[in-house]
């Protein structure tokens, strides 16, 4: 499997780099290779050459200098994700493939327009949460943490709906999605703390319906306790 981080080297606020550490090792116990391999500035990639494209979250500074670089690329992304080809964008990655963010100063980027949404950040304070979201394509909720300064308008195919937590501007929903493509605010590593995630992602990248989880055992047991706490502060 080829597998691409886009900006590893600033785009890795919450360690999500173990989200492919994750990957690649539940791929190897199935018998399947992951060939990881990094772009950052300067570099120049063919995305449809990857199975699997990811992309963490930074801060707020290094996010508009991965939306300057990587707009170079807003075609060939918009193709990949059109062609149904798996990628995931966590935290406020996701957030450069809309029409544009405005920061707290009240500057506004254009993002890549792939998507119709529109960023809003604020310097108020920070919005943090715990989470519980649920989605139509998994059998099981997914636990995490948000952590953002930002709300996100006019989001058509949200990923998640959310039981627990903060979700795009009505914050009945959570995230985008469209196709194989999913970008989501939630964190943890979100493939680390739902090793259901993590199978449903490595099954679509390697078009294997058969992947077994059942070496998973610490990680399904921390994912079931993480829900129930959670559920049970909810109530």
């Amino acid at each position: 499997m080829q597998v691409l981080h886009l900006y590893n080297d600033i785009m890795n606020l919450y360690g999500e780099y173990a989200n492919l550490t994750a990957l690649g090792r539940f791929l190897a116990h199935n018998g399947e290779r992951m060939a990881l391999e990094y772009a950052t500035f300067g570099d120049n990639v063919r995305l449809y050459d990857y199975d699997f494209i990811y992309m963490g979250s930074g801060t707020e500074r290094n996010q508009k200098l991965v939306l300057a670089d990587f707009a170079r690329y807003s075609d060939e992304l918009a193709a990949y994700i059109e062609s149904g080809k798996p990628a995931l964008f966590t935290g406020n990655a996701f957030e450069i493939l809309g029409k544009s963010i405005t920061d707290a100063d009240g500057k506004k980027y254009d993002g890549l327009g792939i998507f119709d949404f529109e960023t809003v950040e604020q310097r108020k304070t920070r919005m943090t949460a715990d989470a519980i979201f649920e989605a139509d394509f998994l059998d099981k909720p997914l636990v995490g943490f948000v952590n953002k300064c930002s709300t996100i308008k006019g989001v058509e195919t949200p990923a998640f709906k959310v039981r627990m937590g903060l979700g795009n501007d009505d914050g009945k929903f959570e995230g985008l999605r469209k196709n194989n493509f999913i970008g989501t605010h939630l964190t943890g590593p979100i493939m680390v703390k739902n090793p259901h995630f993590l199978k449903y992602e490595a099954s679509l990248e390697s078009g294997r319906k058969d992947l077994s989880d059942d070496f998973l055992v610490y990680e399904k047991k921390g994912f079931e306790i993480t829900l129930s706490e959670l559920k049970a502060r909810n109530n």
